[in-house]
């Protein structure tokens, strides 16, 4: 039998559970402590991020493009998410999740706006099963809404894989949960995925990209976990891979004093990039078009729990990314010192300031690939 089609196969008889159990789950609830829950049971989600940016290139607009003409956009006011969820449990075990961005209807709509739109079954701590379109696990930013990340945005690498089907929002499918190693926590994601992007008609191809993420806690104390990554597919018959490592740890200085670090790094093949470029303007080989990158964010956090103020935090991510390094390198660095102010609980109200400098090995005129210092402060409201 065709290898292709067995895992096709194994596949349909792991999520078949999934909508046989949801037609009956739905129906009764468990009892605890001899009190009935009852669903379905709907938690409503929203989230606005407005910021103001300034641009000090010569001649670079607010979204990072150079201009030769010097006509340019070098501050603005932004929304730069308006999203508004909805997340439903039809009963302790099956959930329904919906999340939209409003936001992104202020530009071309198309293959935007609807982010998540799947469902989920959880048999156990053991297993879970996902289908529909979501956020596949394969690396640290993955599993960390953009709203309580430690910086303004996600890396640029995530933004690249995204593009390449491993990471941002995907449609297909995943099983996941944690089991223990003697003392020592580990948790796992297996993904199927279409891989050519969010909120398309069918996938593009016949291709498959197949996605695992493995974590394991080196140390419960600070909080230290090793998160390893890997994948492999195709595109129109070409071979395409994706692998990561990454490291997150948490050490709580004093009562009032957290440093916490994340480390990622990515490679894979940048196969978007490959069949932008016309057929003679490309090599035959699309494994000579690889993408890799490193970032590292630091984060100190202090406790205030002053009248409304809750804590603030100083961040500052460093990234080197090149989408292109075996063809034609150009690396990007970036670097993202960033204060923030938070108010509430778990962001409920968040200010942050800093800036954003890019500096590319090779300027490329009247393009994005243009140094840039960028100024912004974001407001952040989410319940």
């Amino acid at each position: 039998m065709n290898k292709s089609l067995l895992i096709k196969i194994v596949f349909v008889f792991l999520i078949a559970p999934l909508f046989i159990n949801a037609q009956t789950d739905n129906t009764t609830a468990p009892e605890d402590s001899g009190s009935a829950v009852k669903y379905p049971q709907f938690q409503f989600k929203g989230l606005i991020q407005a910021r103001y940016l300034e641009s000090f290139g010569t001649n670079v607009d607010v979204l990072g493009a150079h201009h030769s003409t010097g006509e340019v956009t070098q501050s603005s006011f932004d929304i730069k998410r308006m999203r508004v969820g909805l997340n439903t449990k039809l009963s302790n075990t099956t959930e329904v999740v919906i999340l939209v961005n409003l936001a992104d209807f202020k530009s071309d709509p198309k293959g935007k706006v609807l982010e998540n739109a799947y469902g989920k079954y959880t048999f156990s701590r053991y297993l879970a099963l996902t289908g529909g379109q979501f956020r596949p696990a394969f690396g640290i930013e993955e599993l960390v809404p953009v709203d309580i990340i430690k910086s303004f945005d996600f890396s640029n690498q995530y933004y690249e894989f995204g593009k390449n089907g491993w990471t941002s929002f995907q449609i297909g499918a995943s099983a996941n949960g944690s089991f223990d190693i003697g003392k020592n926590p580990v948790s796992y994601a297996i993904s199927v995925l279409n891989g050519n992007g969010r909120n398309q008609e069918m996938d593009n191809d016949n291709g498959k990209q197949y996605a695992t993420r493995w974590v394991f806690e080196l140390s419960k104390r600070y909080k230290i976990n090793l998160g390893l990554n890997g994948g492999i597919g195709k595109r129109a018959d070409q071979k395409v891979f994706a692998l990561g490592a990454d490291i997150t740890s948490d050490f709580k200085l004093t009562d009032r004093f957290t440093f916490d670090l994340q480390i990622e790094y990515k490679q894979g093949t940048n196969q978007n990039l490959y069949f932008s470029l016309p057929a003679d303007a490309r090599t035959p080989n699309v494994d000579d078009y690889q993408m890799r990158g490193i970032y590292f964010l630091p984060n100190l956090r202090y406790v205030v729990d002053y009248k409304k103020l809750t804590s603030l935090e100083l961040s500052c991510r460093f990234e080197s990314f090149d989408n292109n390094f075996k063809v034609n390198s150009n690396v990007r660095k970036t670097y993202t010192p960033m204060i923030s102010l938070e108010f509430g609980k778990a962001y409920l109200g968040r200010i942050e300031m800093g800036f954003e400098f890019d500096r590319y090995n090779k300027n490329i005129p009247d393009t994005s690939y243009y140094n840039d210092d960028l100024f912004l402060i974001q407001l952040q409201l989410r319940l």
